[in-house]
């Protein structure tokens, strides 16, 4: 070797690269600069990566949260040039090119930004007190512990009208989460918690699933929406379309259709309506002057950076790309995937002095699961219902999960459930549970006389 490609290798081996969240962009990212001559580094405020597609699982008590996790430090560890940091990045100084920690800040040649998003109430934050979204492992543990609570408590009421409200689940939001959440809980009712109560009749229990849009599934294509819809009435749940949610309170939720608001007596209210992005979008635009979109996303260039900063990227559900078909496209993890890959093979490439291509989603298709042998799954050439597009998605999630012990863990778990309809997650968990129960169980309001309001929105 001459001096001159060794000198090269040196000046290359010291580029730094940092990158700020563990999700799917930024864990494909550092995977895909394993053996890249650069210097990595992932600063994430978690130590473990999330697979979000099966976190509705967690919530309803198929899987545990480790079945679903990888520590990131082990996924990464044979990728000597990286180095993973629990930390949070609060600020950025893209003139200085450096981040900004709590008790620090941290250099870079090149940054790469997936924080990804958090759950959205249109400005109406005190909801989520009483409806949880779902978005991270305390968010799946704290509906884990509402939902399998409102059967406990309804085994020990005793005013009918109080346990019916016990036993009414609304779920907010008719996309894949939204979907997947109620079908779970409308198979729990029905199956896996079928035989354990005394009291009751689980299935009784009423799963309304509130859309704003004239049908489920609103990315998917009609026909798709449709059966998801006609399968989810056959599991039982009570599907609202063009339906908005004007009130959350702690014990009912106050839903508006065609100018008639109705009041919904429930103790159990599940957010999946809508995203917004990390608090570091907005210092993103402040920092750089990129564009936002209306949820707070940083519109990004064709190559995924940002305008007039070449250095800085914005990959994952944070991005909002527009530069592929009419629309932006979907904060899904595929796209996350492939971005970090792309940005990954563009590091890689600028080093060689070499140029890319701007970034190129392909799609290979959208799954939803409805329940235990239904899915719909769109694949673009063909669209698959029922067993077959169920067991597509069975095998597309095992196939993703990072860890070879996480798969094999799912796969058994799936497979007992399926043959048993158990649910062997369910624990209700967290400080004072049972202080909370009996707490919400005093503040119960509902007159068995009273019958559910209904008035004209004038």
């Amino acid at each position: 070797m001459n001096v001159s490609m060794v000198d090269r290798h040196n000046s290359q081996s010291q580029h730094r690269v940092v990158i700020v969240g563990g999700g799917f962009g930024g864990l494909y990212a550092a995977q895909a600069l394993g053996r890249a001559p650069v210097e990595v580094k992932v600063i994430d405020k978690r130590n473990f990566h999330l697979f979000q597609p099966l976190l509705y699982q967690v919530a309803t008590g198929t899987v545990s949260p480790a079945d679903i996790s990888s520590p990131l430090r082990l996924v990464l560890r044979k990728n000597q040039n990286t180095q993973v940091l629990l930390d949070e990045v609060v600020d950025i100084d893209p003139d200085e090119k450096k981040v900004i920690l709590p008790d620090g800040e941290m250099p870079y040649d090149t940054l790469a930004i997936a924080t990804g998003v958090s759950h959205h109430y249109f400005g109406n934050d005190h909801w989520k007190n009483y409806a949880p979204g779902l978005k991270t492992i305390e968010d799946a543990l704290e509906m884990r512990r509402r939902i399998f609570a409102a059967f406990e408590a309804a085994e020990k009421e005793s005013n009918p009208q109080r346990r019916q409200a016990w036993l009414t689940f609304v779920i907010a939001g008719g996309g894949p989460t939204g979907v997947e959440l109620a079908g779970a809980i409308a198979e729990i009712a029905h199956g896996a918690l079928k035989k354990d109560f005394r009291t009751i009749d689980t299935t009784a229990a009423k799963i309304i699933l509130i859309e704003g849009l004239d049908r489920i599934l609103p990315p998917y294509s009609p026909d798709l929406s449709a059966r998801a819809q006609a399968d989810l009435e056959k599991l039982g749940v009570t599907i609202r379309t063009q339906t908005l949610v004007t009130n959350v309170a702690e014990n009912a939720v106050t839903v508006r259709h065609e100018n008639q608001e109705e009041v919904i007596p429930t103790e159990t209210i599940l957010w999946a309506a809508g995203v917004k992005a990390s608090p570091l979008g907005k210092v993103i635009h402040e920092r750089t002057g990129a564009e936002l979109d209306r949820a707070g996303r940083v519109i990004v260039e064709p190559d995924l950076s940002l305008a007039n900063y070449p250095d800085i990227f914005v990959i994952g559900d944070l991005a909002n790309f527009p530069h592929q078909g009419d629309r932006p496209l979907p904060g899904v993890a595929p796209v996350a995937m492939q971005e970090g890959q792309y940005f990954a093979k563009l590091i890689r490439k600028r080093l060689q002095g070499d140029t890319v291509a701007p970034f190129r989603y392909v799609d290979y298709g959208s799954l939803a699961v409805i329940g235990q042998n239904s899915a719909v799954v769109d694949l673009g050439f063909v669209k698959l219902t029922g067993v077959i597009a169920w067991l597509a998605w069975v095998f597309a999630h095992i196939y993703y999960l990072i860890e070879f012990d996480n798969k094999l863990t799912v796969m058994l778990q799936w497979g007992w459930n399926y043959f048993t309809r158990g649910r062997g997650a369910r624990l209700i968990t967290g400080e004072d549970s049972l202080g909370k129960i009996a707490q919400r169980m005093k503040s119960g309001y509902y007159d068995a006389e009273k019958p559910t309001e209904q008035v004209e929105v004038r």
